[in-house]
């Protein structure tokens, strides 16, 4: 029975539902429901006046609207999320079933097409309007209601645009399109493989996803009939919850051991129930107590009697292979569990391949097995006709289910990136793995930017310059930046005040928020992508050129906009006595290389490496050159005294390093070479930091709750167990109470024999740390605000807005705290729109690094590829033993800045023999291990291994079909290799990891690192860190020209080593 009474302009109805209870008993709900008459179409057609709602609405220019019910939208979302698919208006009727039937991540997907306005995608509530809603009939199953409310609300989305737009309405069942296909003339009724055949007949990309997704749901269909269990069932949803919430069990998101995949994964640590704390991460041992959870899974896990509590694998292992139980360290059992239930999927796309002999699957034609290039990841079944065609290609490839009876999920084809080893293909492979889109800028964003041409030059408006203060004639601004570098973002400059009394140190940065309007195509694509993508032949811009290379680059000899922050410091002690923000207007006079800088500090004649001193008489060269000495000389001594202050406040100090890809007159790649640092890098690294922090603390002062900070946490204790081990085998102790406890011990393990040592010791520190993340400080509490590694209390990023998207967040924050508009006009975000983007900014962020990391490998591949590891001097090289394991040791090469493993057991149980120094033989024999030594004996031979020994290694590349190439490193001699020049060598590096393989022109142009640093793997003095967090982004000539390069000397179609 229905009751209806009527309030203002709506009508209160009963909506009845029909559920059941956990033990299976019918359970009828009668919930309020209300109807409107003034629910708004979001239409830009709607001829009514309806107010709108959400930032998207359904355009005037598209030849129809198209209005998917349930099913569609649940089963081939991943079609309608193509850019083509536009003027989409999905039913709330939709979202609540995709919500309900889907998840919150399907449903987040769905909600991300909405609100990206470049899609021009709307939602309309149908079950709030009272004349497009239609109740469930009596004895009408759930299904049909749900096509029939959907179509009905689609019949009066129609009208109410008094039939202006055709609406195309896409259901799956067969009976709805008999029975309303003829019903309502320009409401067209068809599934989804129609609509494709008619409306998008060449767009290849869709119709080969809807062939993979039909072929994938008919297999799920029929695993559902039946069959043998691999896994247990997940426990119900209300269960886990409840479980969870009394501590039975654990949440956490299950990270797989790349290196021992089958056998070994964890689950961040927590509170388990019966007084039960857990001081380390859940193992989870075996694909069975996995329980079909894939790596990045949230899940629910149950902890197993202290009983059947086992310790890590502590073998090297190929990868893939079984690990043997005795590799497994059973004096430190960890706690240890199954999972009962996946409380999230993160599944996402995936590069596979096919295996080399076809491994079919089941009776059904197609269904194949693939081999993803993600070793965490197990194999995946799909259905697809193109097998023996795409055989030699890599593929992109999603998960669609893992039925308790299968062994392997179910996935279907996506689309293919090329063919295996094409360098254009293993790049794509790297982007795709770390769900990095960088596809073209669209046309619309160009348009709403301004043009800089010959034609059509872009000058600066009087109105604008007369808002802002004027630096053009009263400071000496200029740059400090890599050779060739094209994007500026940072400018700086020194002056005296009231005849010496006072220095003025001011950090301008490009004011990008000024050409970036929220909510712009342009700012909506920014956000998006939230960072520039370095790889080591190229990047990724976050920004259309006209603005990341011209407009918002501060050259020399321009105008530009800028943001600054100027202070008035003491001339002796540098303490600040007044800091002021604000938008500017600058030009800067010089622009000078790291290089020229950092001569012209050392009292070289530099004028030749200065452009703008060309045409300059002799005197006025000598006098801008005096004036240039001087600013960066005061600007070092300002640096020095300022990271002294953070030093003495426990500031663990960072740094990285480059490589350097040198080219012969070929172009082809001759040698990996570090680049090394110079005081001038410290300086400007020290400068961003201190405008970094200055502007953190004043918008948090003016947005205290809704404030875009990074913070660096605290890093847990049980990390530090490597380095506390590693620094007693040479008699050290490591103190990690505090970030000052542990830069004072680490300063304090030098062995003034081996200079490599200590920059181990620093590598295995940083691993222990935690990675800066952005937040919103309506978050966290104001005592986790702090930055660990810098040891300040606040700080953001603000001084590199051409390249991540949080600064320009940071931004419009400031300009608001300075202008006191709270938001008015700038559309400053709630705390919790802030924490969702810093969410996504924080993962976007830790894609890019994880692509640079990949990519770094790809080319470390390439270097080695061509030679002969036998015969070429560059394949045999010194090597630290750095940490050891059961059947072998991890090392460091300081020559190239790369780790690997070398094994003395192979898969036979044969040990490595070097009874005959640089020829390894592999016999019976045996390995055994102590605390700081491993040793391997042999019938003939008997070595030792000691933490921090050199040995001599060889590097050859290992293909691999499926995955990336690697590296294979080969012991030859229990002996240092050319010793005297490691020495020499270990003297002038300053990390122990290679952050980044850059490419460079025949003529060595240098170019900086991206955002490799902050992540870590050095600790150390702070240069490259700190260059990665605040300096310029890379050069557009040295990021591509390598590329170019390849493609001359015909690489792309040779398969990386």
């Amino acid at each position: 029975m229905r009751s209806s009474v009527y309030i203002f302009k709506m009508l209160k109805t009963d909506k009845v539902l029909q559920v059941k209870t956990r033990q299976g008993r019918a359970l009828r709900l009668v919930r309020e429901h209300y109807l409107r008459e003034d629910v708004p179409c979001n239409s830009q057609l709607c001829l009514a006046g309806c107010r709108q709602t959400g930032s998207s609405t359904t355009p005037a220019d598209v030849t129809h609207y198209l209005i998917p019910d349930c099913r569609v939208t649940g089963e081939f979302l991943e079609i309608l999320e193509l850019p083509e698919f536009t003027g989409i208006v999905f039913m709330q009727t939709v979202l609540h079933y995709v919500l309900h039937e889907k998840g919150r991540r399907f449903h987040r997907r769905l909600r991300t097409k909405v609100r990206d306005g470049r899609n021009h995608c709307a939602v309309f509530a149908n079950e709030f309007c009272r004349y497009a809603y239609t109740p469930r009939q009596p004895g009408e199953s759930h299904g049909d209601w749900l096509v029939r409310v959907v179509y009905d609300s689609a019949v009066w989305y129609y009208n109410h645009l008094a039939g202006q737009k055709a609406i195309v309405f896409l259901t799956q069942d067969e009976n709805a399109i008999a029975k309303y296909g003829s019903e309502t003339i320009g409401v067209h009724v068809m599934n989804i493989h129609q609509y494709l055949e008619v409306f998008w007949p060449t767009l290849t990309q869709a119709h080969d996803i809807y062939e993979s997704l039909a072929a994938s749901l008919a297999d799920t269909t029929d695993n559902k009939k039946g069959g043998c269990k691999e896994y247990t069932e997940y426990l119900p949803s209300d269960v886990l919850a409840a479980g969870i919430k009394s501590g039975l069990y654990i949440e956490g998101m299950l990270r797989v051991n790349k290196y021992h995949a089958q056998n070994e994964a964890f689950v961040a640590r927590g509170s388990g129930s019966k007084g039960i704390n857990l001081d380390s991460d859940i193992l989870i041992a075996g694909m069975k107590n996995r329980n079909r959870a894939v790596h990045g899974d949230q899940v629910a896990v149950e902890l197993l009697p202290r009983s059947q509590w086992i310790g890590k694998i502590n073998s090297l292992s190929s990868t893939g292979d079984p690990a043997e139980v005795s590799d497994v360290d059973q004096s430190n059992a960890k706690p240890t569990g199954r999972i009962v239930g996946v409380l999230q999927r993160h599944w996402r796309d995936y590069v596979a391949s096919f295996p080399e002999e076809q491994e079919s699957q089941g009776s059904r034609a197609g269904k194949v097995l693939v081999i993803p290039w993600d070793y965490r990841i197990p194999k995946i079944r799909i259905s697809t006709r193109q097998a023996e065609a795409l055989r030699e290609d890599r593929i992109v490839v999603r998960l669609d289910s893992w039925e308790t009876d299968s062994q392997y999920p179910n996935g279907h084809f996506v689309r293919s990136l090329g063919p295996t080893g094409s360098l254009e293909t293993e790049i794509a492979a790297i982007l795709v793995e770390n769900s990095i889109s960088v596809g073209a800028f669209s046309e619309g964003q160009v348009k709403e930017l301004p043009s800089n041409s010959e034609e059509t030059p872009w000058t600066m408006s009087e109105e604008e310059i007369s808002q802002r203060r004027d630096l053009r004639q009263t400071h000496l601004v200029f740059s400090i930046d890599p050779k060739g570098c094209e994007d500026v973002d940072d400018t700086l400059s020194i002056r005296e005040l009231k005849n010496g009394k006072v220095l003025e140190l001011g950090v301008h940065i490009a004011d990008v928020s000024y050409f970036v309007k929220p909510n712009s195509l342009t700012d909506l694509e920014a956000k998006q992508r939230s960072t520039t993508v370095y790889l080591a032949d190229r990047r990724y811009d976050m920004l259309p050129t006209i603005l990341s290379a011209d407009l918002c680059s501060l050259i020399g000899g321009v105008d530009r906009y800028a943001m600054s922050v100027m202070w008035q410091l003491d001339p002796q002690t540098y303490e600040v006595r007044k800091v002021w923000y604000g938008r500017t207007v600058i030009r800067s006079s010089h622009k000078m290389f790291y290089e020229a800088a950092q001569a012209l500090h050392d009292g070289k004649d530099v004028r030749h490496d200065i452009p703008e001193l060309a045409g300059m008489n002799e005197d006025e060269v000598e006098k801008r050159l005096g004036e240039l000495r001087w600013c960066i000389d005061k600007l070092m001594d300002i640096a020095r005294s300022l990271k002294a202050r953070r030093v003495v406040g426990g500031a663990v100090q960072l740094e990285g390093v480059e490589v350097k890809v040198e080219l012969n007159e070929e172009q082809e790649i001759e040698d990996l070479i570090p680049k090394q640092t110079m005081e001038i890098h410290e300086t400007i690294a020290e400068s961003m930091i201190f405008a970094n922090h200055w502007v953190a603390k004043k918008i948090a002062e003016a947005f205290p709750n809704c404030s875009l900070l990074r913070h660096h946490p605290l890093p847990r204790q049980d990390q530090f167990q490597d380095l506390v081990d590693s620094a007693k085998a040479r008699g050290f102790t490591i103190d990690t109470s505090s970030n000052k406890a542990l830069a004072d011990s680490l300063d304090k393990c030098v062995d003034p024999k081996d200079p490599v040592y200590n920059k181990i010791l620093r590598s295995l520190a940083t691993k222990a740390m935690s990675n800066a993340l952005y937040f919103s400080t309506g978050s966290l509490p104001r005592d986790q605000f702090f930055h660990y590694g810098l040891a300040l209390d606040r700080y953001t990023h603000f001084t590199s807005p051409i390249r991540r998207y949080a600064d320009i967040i940071v931004h419009r924050l400031l300009m608001a705290a300075i202008t006191d508009d709270h938001g008015d006009g700038l559309s400053l975000l709630s705390n919790n729109a802030l924490e969702e983007l810093c969410g996504h900014i924080n993962n976007r962020h830790r894609a890019s690094q994880h692509a640079q990391q990949d990519s770094q490998a790809l080319f470390q591949a390439l270097f080695f590829k061509d030679k002969d590891p036998t015969t070429d001097e560059c394949c045999t090289v010194d090597a630290v033993v750095h940490s050891l394991r059961a059947n072998g040791f991890l090392i460091f090469i300081p020559r190239y800045g790369i780790k690997g493993a070398v094994s003395l057991k192979d898969k036979e149980g044969r040990v490595c023999d070097l009874s005959e120094d640089g020829k390894p033989t592999w016999t019976a024999g045996s390995v055994t291990r102590t605390a700081y030594a491993i040793t391997a004996t042999t019938a003939t031979s008997q070595s030792t291994f000691s933490l921090f020994d050199h040995v001599t290694v060889r590097i050859s590349v290992q293909s691999s079909r499926s995955h990336a190439q690697s590296l294979h490193f080969e012991l030859i001699s229990t002996r240092p290799h050319l010793a005297s020049q490691l020495m020499e060598q270990g003297h002038g590096l300053r990390t122990d990891i290679v952050q980044e393989v850059t490419s460079i022109s025949g003529e060595q142009h240098e170019t900086p690192p991206g955002d490799m640093y902050e992540t870590t793997d050095v600790l150390g003095s702070s240069i490259g860190q700190l260059r990665q967090e605040y300096g310029q982004t890379e050069s557009h000539k040295s990021l591509y020209c390598l590329l170019q390069e390849f493609a001359e000397m015909g690489l792309q179609e040779s398969e990386p080593g």
